[in-house]
């Protein structure tokens, strides 16, 4: 799953007060250039304040440390088509053995085997929601100077910003574009957020990436 996919999730959880938990799936199938890479994602997130955890639904790595956080809750998975969120559903709970399929060979790309949220009642006092793999991922209900607030790291450098409607554009003595240049705040993140500041809703979606990348 990209970057841009992943801080949209995380911004639109955070304007609903949602707790989430990253979660690095198939790990046990990652070059070592791929371990590093998810290594240097799991280091930018947690220094955000997100916990992150690497697992493989096949192999059962980490499976009951995720048991454990959901306990007496409703949660849900969510990601790109692939990423196994159906296989780990079913790792939690194997009865339901939810259907799944493995990623297309034409297209390097997740088959939708889940094509509806459906919420499931588990065994160990929780609730999960199946989701469809998704392709893009826009957002709603957010006003441009409010989705600052939903980044943690901008938000906590918004009071040093010298216009209290700072959008962390181009506007002189920005605190969060200082912080960027200092390489106190991920440019990744940064590129993110001017995606949905600027309404660009299709240059991120999954059709628009090169696979290799």
């Amino acid at each position: 799953t990209h970057t841009i996919f992943i801080d949209r999730f995380l911004a639109t959880a955070e304007a609903y007060d949602i707790p989430t938990v990253i979660l690095f799936n198939k790990i046990d199938t990652y070059t070592d250039e791929e371990i590093l890479e998810v290594k240097s994602l799991a280091a930018l997130y947690r220094k955000i304040g997100y916990d992150c955890i690497n697992i493989s639904a096949k192999s059962g790595l980490n499976v009951e440390e995720v048991k454990k956080l959901m306990l007496g809750k409703t949660s849900m998975f969510s990601g790109n088509s692939g990423v196994g969120k159906s296989t780990l559903i079913n790792a939690l709970e194997p009865s339901l053995n939810i259907k799944t399929t493995e990623i297309s060979e034409q297209h390097l790309q997740g088959q939708h085997t889940t094509t509806f949220a459906e919420m499931f009642d588990l065994s160990f006092d929780a609730r999960i929601i199946d989701t469809p793999g998704i392709r893009g991922f826009g957002i709603f209900d957010m006003e441009k100077d409010e989705i600052g607030d939903y980044f943690p790291e901008f938000f906590k450098l918004k009071s040093e910003c010298k216009f209290n409607d700072c959008l962390h554009l181009d506007e002189p003595k920005c605190s969060v574009r200082t912080a960027l240049e200092n390489n106190d705040v991920a440019w990744s993140r940064y590129k993110s957020y001017v995606q949905m500041v600027s309404g660009d809703d299709d240059t991120y979606r999954i059709d628009n990436f090169d696979i290799n990348q």
